[in-house]
């Protein structure tokens, strides 16, 4: 279940009779628990509750029914019941069904309420359902409330409305739905005149049934429409006139309104009751964006980015320097001048906005300091100098694009009430700003300074000239001589692989002429090329969350030297951290934020993740493209080791529709002799075999035994399954290898023994899974190899410097290794070894393999496993680090940031002549 759901289920729940034998289990019902679940805990099956009338549900929640007054008394004996402990629960609540108390155990944070009001507190309750809860969520449950509202009625219209479901009118439904917020918050903020003016007017003049609701709405809506001199010659009907003149283009345009059913008018009216006043612009739009798109609405109350986040790119673009201007004017009121002057002309543009949740944060902090500012100079109740419009965004669909300019128009209100008073307030919002300051369309394809001009007025929205984009938007005249621009904003990341036709043309008009390989590239890579261009115009800096794989592996090379080519640094960035939404069990993409700029700082700031959500500032000379303190160098793919170690190779691949692999069933079924397995058959390693310890075989036949292995029949029908199979592909290069089905493309084996990389593999591991395969064992393509080399090349690869630098430059598949030979092993910068060093390493590799023996049949998932790694092979791992980290630097390294620096350092004199640095010059 999602926030929403849960919301509901409560609210029903305690519009209920309560019977106290029956609320334990409604209320974990409530959560989304099965059946089932509720079955065995009704017979006491998994119920090991002491008290009376309790209900315990392990790792979860123990709840008592208390005798009437007796709450509190409940709720301390629940806290010190010895069950409470030993079955982990998170929580404890206790309720006679006229009061309510509850308390978090890990935190202490405690409720207690009148029963009817429980549900407002159903943020605190959410993990019970596996959701992390998320403090806008607990602090104002109106969003998540509201929403569910909104979506009942949705859907309730469209089922009635077919047609405004369809694509030509879906617009025109959510244009409603945006209407409909506006008017719920207007009614409960005194911006319409008269207590709950709007829900009362439909409530009085509509019918019971829903008949004429949409008349109604369709008149209202007219008069919002109407100034108020021509409503006389409009024929508005009294009871309409007393609705003000909003206008500002949310009433302008068609007034229909979907046919209202019984049902949809009572949920019109439920909305309607909620109290508006105190929804929060930050996360309602992303909210109220997901009722409207059918593949999210699955998640309602999940999908927006949270306000801590979204600091995270904002106080270190402009922020961060605002407040530190703020405090150095002190109460000298001509600089406190200057710096609300120059605020006044920061323009924040988010060419990805979605639903404004940038922007809105981004204006409300900027009015908080204003407002201080304000203070300081004697000035409390003076109108804000910075204009709404200043706050600008592209959005490609049309109902987000809607939402973030009215959240912006609610959060300019709500702070003109914060800060000037709601007298104040009321005198300045209506009728609505008319300017269009969010723009519709695709931002790749969009001339962001004619959205976003660095100087002048009459600004026009429109496309490329090269495109002819159309769109249909209104002329602003604005003035904004010498101001600063700061571009944020979180653009969708799509790999390569997933996006679409029309998105590799939208990549193709930004990186045609600019980058080689392109294609290769994450589609929010687009936002940074037009970013860096964009700064060549106009003083800007742009700070985006991204992917991390765009500063890792093959991608690094693409993007990065044309970002350099524009004299763009990165002048911040976080490293990698979980860009996670409100739900526990969606654990979020992990990202990077990169602030690029022409406008060099004199120091750079490095951030990495911390506890507790917090974060590790490190102040440095530049930051590379890597994410890592040091010279922007770019570490391109080698074909050969630069160290003159044993070469690394892929291992072998099929192309065989899995024909070749055998399972020990299928081995066992072809009843071949002894000899023939020894002399057709090989043991096979992909990274699952050599990971989890699965069994698999292969079909190894060298040319000089394939008449003799064609007349077993097995075989021979095998390999004409392969034939057939190569002869089939697209692939002219496996069409060639038809005339050998016998064999994989490769034959690689060795002679004594092969040291195995899997591809992939899981970061959460501490070390790299690499291991030791006897001959005649071969791999498949889903590992690499070192064929007969020397043992103490496994220490370097199972070393924590390896780890660092492979998690570094090569790419990653979430937060997995995908290790790369040309990448991971060819670039590795390693210092001299002596033959004493190697001697070192070779004994620091046995341990490591003596100690993984003596655990057997363990796998390398089971051995290193974080929580449960032996302590003698996590001993033998530490020796080999300190060993080889004393061949580095004579010690061993403080952290990973410190071995990086170290490793780049190296790199950087490893290859000194074959390149040079990818820095762009200062401006």
């Amino acid at each position: 279940m999602n926030a929403v759901e849960i919301e509901q289920a409560l609210s029903e729940l305690a519009e209920k009779a309560f019977v106290g034998a029956e609320f334990p289990f409604q209320f974990l019902e409530a959560f989304g628990n099965k059946a089932t679940t509720i079955a065995r805990l009704r017979k006491g099956d998994s119920n090991n509750s002491d008290l009376p009338g309790g209900v315990l549900q392990r790792n979860h929640i123990h709840i008592a029914v208390a005798e009437p007054g007796q709450v509190g008394q409940t709720l301390t004996a629940l806290k010190a019941s010895p069950k409470t402990a030993q079955a982990k629960a998170k929580f404890i609540l206790a309720t006679d069904g006229t009061t309510l108390e509850a308390e978090e155990l890990a935190t202490g944070d405690a409720i207690a309420c009148e029963f009817p009001q429980f549900p407002d507190h159903f943020g605190f309750f959410l993990p019970l359902a596996g959701i992390s809860t998320i403090k806008e969520i607990k602090d104002n449950p109106i969003d998540v409330r509201a929403t569910g509202r909104l979506n009942k009625l949705y859907i309730e219209l469209l089922r009635e409305n077919p047609a405004w479901a369809t694509f030509e009118r879906r617009p025109d439904m959510n244009h409603f739905m945006a209407r409909l917020v506006f008017c719920f918050f207007a009614e409960d903020t005194d911006i319409f005149p008269g207590a709950s003016l709007f829900t009362t007017t439909v409530d009085r003049m509509s019918e019971r049934d829903g008949s004429n609701v949409h008349e109604v709405l369709e008149t209202i809506f007219r008069a919002m429409n109407t100034k108020t001199e021509d409503r006389a010659a409009a024929g508005l009907p009294r009871w309409a006139t007393e609705f003000p003149y909003v206008n500002g283009g949310l009433f302008s345009g068609s007034t229909d309104v979907p046919k209202f059913t019984r049902t949809a008018r009572s949920y019109l009216y439920q909305a309607g009751q909620l109290n508006w006043r105190q929804i929060n612009p930050d996360i309602f739009g992303s909210m109220i964006q997901a009722v409207a798109d059918d593949e999210e609405r699955g998640a309602l109350g999940m999908h927006y980015t949270s306000v801590p986040n979204i600091l995270k790119v904002l106080n270190p673009l402009f922020l961060d320097d605002l407040r530190a201007q703020l405090e150095a004017a002190g109460d000298n009121k001509i600089k406190l001048l200057n710096l609300r002057k120059r605020m006044a002309h920061i323009r924040v543009f988010d060419p990805a906005c979605g639903s404004g949740n940038f922007l809105v944060i981004a204006y409300k902090q900027m009015r908080e300091i204003e407002a201080q500012i304000n203070r300081l100079r004697g000035e409390a109740n003076l109108a804000s100098e910075i204009p709404i419009n200043n706050f600008r965004g592209i959005e490609l669909r049309d109902f987000p694009a809607e939402i973030a300019r009215l959240a912006l128009i609610i959060a300019e209100f709500q702070c003109d009430v914060m800060y000037r008073g709601q007298k104040e307030a009321l005198t300045h919002v209506l009728p609505l700003d008319s300017q269009n300051w969010i723009t519709c369309g695709n931002a790749l394809r969009l001339d962001w300074l004619a959205i976003c001009p660095p100087t002048g007025t009459g600004v026009k929205l429109v496309g490329d000239d090269l495109f002819n984009t159309p769109l249909d938007q209104s002329e602003i005249d604005f003035e904004n001589e010498g101001g600063e621009t700061y571009i944020c904003g979180n653009p969708p990341y799509l790999g390569s692989t997933w996006q679409t036709k029309d998105q590799k043309s939208d990549m193709a008009a930004v990186f045609e002429g600019r980058a080689k390989n392109w294609k290769l590239l994450d589609y929010v890579a687009g936002w940074f090329m037009k970013a860096a261009e964009y700064g060549g115009h106009t003083q800007a800096s742009a700070a985006f969350v991204a992917t991390n794989s765009i500063c890792q592996g093959q991608q690094v090379p693409i993007l990065w030297p044309a970002i350099y080519a524009t004299e763009s640094q990165i002048q911040f960035a976080y490293s990698s951290f979980k860009w996670a939404n409100l739900a526990s069990h969606n654990a979020g993409v992990t990202v990077v934020i990169v602030c690029i700029s022409r406008e060099p700082r004199r120091m750079k700031s490095l951030f990495s993740p911390g506890e507790n959500d917090s974060s590790i500032l490190k102040e440095v000379e530049n930051i590379n493209a890597y994410l890592v303190s040091g010279p922007s160098y770019i570490v391109e793919p080698a074909t050969r080791n630069s160290n003159g170690f044993a070469e690394m190779v892929r291992g072998n691949t099929g192309y065989d529709g899995g024909h070749l692999y055998l399972t020990p069933s299928q081995l066992r079924d072809l009843e071949l002799t002894k000899d023939q397995r020894d002399r057709f058959v090989r043991q096979v390693y992909g990274s699952d075999e050599f990971i989890n310890g699965s069994i698999r075989f292969c079909i190894w036949i060298e040319d000089e035994y394939l008449d003799e292995a064609l007349a077993i029949r097995g075989l021979a029908q095998r390999l004409e399954a392969v034939r057939a199979t190569r002869l089939k592909s697209p692939d002219p290069g496996a069409r060639k290898m038809a005339a050998r089905p016998h064999q994989f493309r490769e034959m690689n084996q060795s002679e004594s023994h092969l040291l195995v990389v899997p591809r992939v593999s899981s970061e959460g591991r501490p070390f790299l899974p690499v291991g030791l395969l006897p001959a005649p064992n071969v791999i498949s393509d889903r590992n690499f190899a070192l064929y007969d080399a020397p043992l103490w090349n496994l220490a370097l690869i199972a070393s924590r410097l390896h780890w660092v630098w492979v998690g570094t430059v090569c790419v990653r598949m979430r937060t997995d290794f995908s290790y790369s030979n040309t990448l991971g092993w060819n670039t590795f910068p390693i210092p001299t070894l002596t033959e004493q060093n190697k001697a070192d390493l070779t004994a620091c590799a046995q341990e490591i393999l003596l100690a993984r023996e003596a655990h057997f049949p363990a796998t390398i998932a089971d051995l290193y496993d974080p929580d449960t790694m032996p302590d003698d092979l996590r001993r033998a791992h530490e020796k080999n680090d300190e060993t080889l980290e004393r061949i580095y630097i004579g010690r061993k390294f403080k952290n990973d940031t410190e071995r990086l620096e170290k490793l780049f350092d190296l790199y950087t004199k490893m290859t000194a002549g074959q390149a040079k640095p990818k820095k762009g010059k200062a401006k």
